[in-house]
């Protein structure tokens, strides 16, 4: 699963590693936790990447009440072209959740040790994500969610899930709107193994999303 994730990168970063057009002015965040606004970059009608801030917990345009957003910070790989709730999201409404480290959890008899899995460069990196925009409040709210696929080896220290992480063509072609093809896109969520990714085991700081500092992202010994 995805429940934490960090964004340090500055913003000039992001505008050339995405080739984005438009974008918001975001600042480093250590301890991104679900309901609050995340960095999303998506493809506009015209065309051009932009990158936006939307509520993580993806709430269906059909849904009566945008608590549901709090049980949908997720979507799993293996039936997001299926499920209601995301399967039209995912040939009209792509997106990826940029990230430059995320956290698990892994169990140690009744303790749980917090590790942080990054590049060891720290460079960013794409979570694939769906979008959705709900109208039956007050004003529009638009939201998205992460999809998630079995563990990598690294990851399943932690967890037998983790987020679908997407580079080179395969993000190009996620964003890409004329692709619809669902068992072409779902083809892609698979896990994500490279050299330069490792995983760091951190600070209990980061169990509480009210703490949002540099110090949860320290090295701890274990």
């Amino acid at each position: 699963m995805c429940g934490r994730f960090t964004l340090r990168a500055r913003m000039q970063v992001l505008v050339k590693q995405f080739r984005l057009d438009a974008a918001v002015p975001v600042r480093p965040r250590y301890n991104i936790a679900p309901t609050q606004d995340v960095p999303v970059v998506r493809t506009t009608p015209d065309g051009q990447r932009e990158l936006v801030m939307l509520r993580w917990g993806l709430v269906p345009s059909w849904a009566d009440d945008l608590a549901i957003g709090n049980r949908m910070i997720n979507a799993r790989g293996e039936t997001v072209a299926e499920k209601p709730s995301f399967r039209s999201a995912l040939k009209k409404r792509r997106c990826v959740v940029v990230a430059d480290g995320y956290y698990e959890w892994k169990k140690t008899g009744k303790a749980k040790q917090p590790y942080l899995f990054h590049f060891d460069d720290d460079r960013p990196f794409a979570f694939a994500g769906l979008w959705e925009r709900w109208s039956k409040g007050g004003e529009p709210l638009e939201t998205c969610t992460v999809i998630t696929t079995t563990a990598s080896p690294l990851a399943s220290l932690a967890h037998d899930r983790m987020p679908t992480i997407l580079e080179g063509p395969a993000l190009d072609i996620w964003l890409d709107p004329e692709v619809t093809d669902s068992a072409a896109l779902t083809g892609f969520l698979q896990p994500f193994a490279h050299d330069g990714f490792v995983a760091t085991p951190v600070s209990t700081l980061v169990n509480s999303p009210a703490n949002e500092d540099p110090r949860c992202v320290e090295e701890t010994a274990v």
